[in-house]
């Protein structure tokens, strides 16, 4: 037995020795494996020390403060020191999952230690160039909703999962972490005339932006320049890039995605056998509408669609900002890198309005300077609107692609520009864009940009003024408003794309089907959520309770087409008798004596509350809203931050400090001071009988000055 003991003893010696020596051996002739090695000593926890909004901040702040004092020219040298700071990391993670999985942000602590090392793995790999877009067979982390696979498949399985699959999870996160990076560089050298894809910039601000500061244009230029925008040359986007970033690691990450052409999703295979004949699509599409309508029960960690009111209000986005750029694999960069690209056309047409301003003495607005002019929309414009004694000026905006300028001079300065316009986007991007993408418009025929129409309204204002000898004149003038109203032929193309009516000119309502399978409170509900909506986008448009009210008809009488089919009610005058008009009263009750009513399973709260559908009477539509906008505006945050740094700066405090001392005042510090210097010095009784410092400054100036204050 001793001898069998001592021969497992010495067998087992000779095996783990054997294993020793084959891991040094992998260690010297992998040079993987110390990387491996030292990645596994490193604790993510002690890495994540730094709050991620407070490094952001720092970063907006230095942004703002290098482009306050035309320092904006100056780019960023490094900014790898903010790929290497972890918590960074941790936060795109963070906003990745809750695109993922429809939800809000996981919390710090609630991310696993398996997690957080995989993310340090793929930070590692992109600090180390090892990163790869697009690669899904060599993933470093996966989505919250995959579930590993238990499964041996083969390669071409896997290439051909990968492929239909689309762009791995750990791309969405290096997306978001350089978004996070690069929004704060490029955003104080963007023009404020630029508004689309931009922080605390919307539609409406564009809306807002034209009706204070396009009054009195005649002719305009609308231009598209999708074609260029989509089809930026990797080269010219780099070059764009680098006047913002230096960063050898930042341009070569970027590079990479420009390159790397992003592979769509493949269609399913049952559709691809699909045949042409009518016969086999109208059974498709019953079967795809009755998936649809199909209650489906969704699990834990699969997200959750949006509801019907969200679909059906982002199916209405006007065309302008539908169409989002997407470069390779760049995703969610994208419309940032159009915009920096597109910025270049903004400093060319900031500098062609400055040329183009010619002040005139006769005119009634924009007389001395190009700042200065009427930012009332109700100002009026009297005709003729150009001519000798009137102004020459000109206006930009754009939001995304999509670009408006407003001319106040004769036809042929719009054709010259338009041809200057054209030949610096050959110049400057490559591509010249098409001669139909880019025309000059007449304010009559009205423009139409971000579905609404901008024309003008002809006014006959009463005007009254000082005549000779004293005498009080008052004769009719003819004078033009900018108009900004919706257009209705836009949302009546919209409702029937949505199936919800059919016909253009005098539309008839049709039954809300998808919401066949849902209650009359939970229909009710949605469809008030996409009408507030709906309201508040025409929030800026002249004819706002006309379109508003016409959406509101149009869903309430699909609405009652549908209770009518689902409640077997024939018609919907007879769903308008029993639920009112408004749909708020219950269409089902009980009326056997053995089951409560509708009233009382309310009160016991065993039913929801109905709500009614919203702008059933024109009253309650509210009116457009015509708050004057400033032709500087900038967003909350922009102000904010130039406030801060500001107060930041030591030497406006100086200046603060010497103009009060310039014009004799007092800070409430020193007087602050003052009396508790005398409450310490001569005690309450005594400071009772104190002269105000207004008394104490009478008679310093008027010699007495030197009396001693009373004990």
């Amino acid at each position: 037995m001793l001898l069998r003991d001592g021969h497992r003893r010495s067998a087992a010696a000779v095996h783990l020795l054997t294993r020793r020596l084959h891991t040094a051996t992998a260690a010297v002739a992998s040079p993987s494996l110390p990387l491996v090695l030292h990645r596994r000593q490193k604790n993510p926890y002690d890495l994540m020390k730094e709050d991620p909004i407070e490094i952001c901040s720092e970063l907006w702040i230095r942004s703002y403060s290098r482009g306050g004092d035309g320092g904006a020219a100056v780019p960023f040298v490094n900014l790898t020191g903010f790929l290497k700071k972890f918590d960074l990391w941790v936060l795109a993670y963070q906003r990745s999952c809750a695109h993922a999985t429809g939800s809000s942000f996981p919390p710090r602590n609630a991310i696993h230690l398996p997690t957080l090392r995989s993310l340090l793995s793929l930070q590692e790999a992109v600090l180390a160039g090892r990163f790869t877009w697009g690669a899904a067979a060599d993933l470093h982390i996966r989505a919250p909703n995959d579930l590993p696979s238990t499964k041996l498949i083969s390669k071409r399985k896997l290439k051909l999962l990968a492929d239909a699959a689309g762009p791995p999870f750990q791309d969405r996160i290096v997306q978001e972490l350089l978004l996070l990076i690069l929004e704060p560089v490029f955003e104080p050298r963007f023009s404020n005339r630029s508004h689309g894809f931009r922080p605390g910039r919307s539609p409406h601000t564009v809306l807002r932006s034209i009706r204070s500061n396009f009054a009195g244009y005649l002719w305009f230029i609308k231009g598209d320049l999708s074609s260029i925008s989509e089809n930026l040359d990797a080269e010219i986007i780099l070059r764009c890039l680098e006047k913002g970033t230096k960063d050898p690691k930042v341009l070569r990450l970027i590079r990479a995605g420009l390159r790397n052409p992003s592979k769509p999703r493949q269609s399913q295979p049952a559709e691809e056998g699909i045949s042409d004949g009518d016969l086999q699509r109208k059974r498709m599409k019953r079967k795809t509408m009755r998936m649809k309508r199909k209650k489906k029960i969704l699990k834990e960690n699969e997200p959750k669609p949006d509801p019907y009111w969200l679909r059906v209000f982002f199916s209405f986005s006007p065309e302008e900002a539908a169409r989002v750029p997407s470069y390779g694999r760049c995703g969610i960069l994208s419309p940032l890198l159009a915009n920096i690209c597109l910025n270049e056309l903004d400093d060319w047409m900031e500098e062609k309005i400055v040329q183009y301003f010619r002040p005139c003495k006769l005119d009634s607005i924009w007389r001395d300077s190009i700042s200065d002019g009427s930012h009332n929309p109700a100002w009026p414009e009297f005709v003729p609107s150009s001519g000798r004694e009137k102004t020459k000026r000109m206006d930009y905006i754009r939001y995304g692609s999509h670009f408006l300028v407003g001319i106040r001079g004769p036809r042929e300065d719009a054709v010259e520009l338009r041809r200057s316009l054209m030949e610096f986007c050959e110049a400057a991007f490559g591509r010249r864009p098409e001669s139909s993408k880019v025309e000059i418009e007449h304010i009559t025929r009205g423009i139409q940009f971000l579905d609404h129409v901008i024309s003008r309204r002809v006014i006959h204002p009463t005007l009254r003024y000082t005549g000779t000898g004293g005498k009080i004149v008052s004769e009719k003038g003819v004078g033009t408003l900018l108009s900004v109203t919706a257009s209705l032929q836009r949302c009546i193309s919209q409702f029937r794309r949505l199936e919800l009516v059919k016909g253009d000119r005098d539309p008839e309502p049709l039954p809300c089907s998808p919401m066949l399978y849902s209650g009359q409170a939970h229909t009710n509900s949605q469809m008030n959520k996409l009408l507030e909506t709906l309201a508040d986008w025409f929030r800026y448009a002249d004819n706002r309770k006309k379109v508003v009210g016409f959406c509101a008809y149009v869903i309430r009488s699909s609405l009652a087409k549908l209770y009518a089919a689902r409640y077997r009610l024939k018609s919907r005058a007879k769903v308008y008798r029993i639920a009112s008009r408004d749909l708020s009263r219950p269409l089902r009750e009980s009326t056997r004596n053995a089951a409560p009513e509708y009233s009382d399973l309310l009160r016991m709260g065993l039913v929801d509350a109905i709500d009614g559908v919203q702008f059933s009477h024109m009253s309650l539509i509210p009116s457009c809203d015509y708050t004057p906008f400033p032709r500087n505006w900038e967003p909350r945050h922009a102000r904010l931050l130039r406030e801060y740094i500001r107060l930041q700066d030591p030497k406006q405090f100086c200046d603060l400090y010497r103009s009060v001392k310039r014009q004799d005042l007092s800070f409430p510090q020193e007087d602050m001071s003052k009396i508790v210097w005398h409450l310490k010095v001569c005690g309450i009784r005594g400071l009772q009988k104190l002269p105000t410092d207004s008394s104490a400054s009478r008679r310093r100036r008027s010699g007495h000055g030197d009396e001693p204050p009373p004990r």
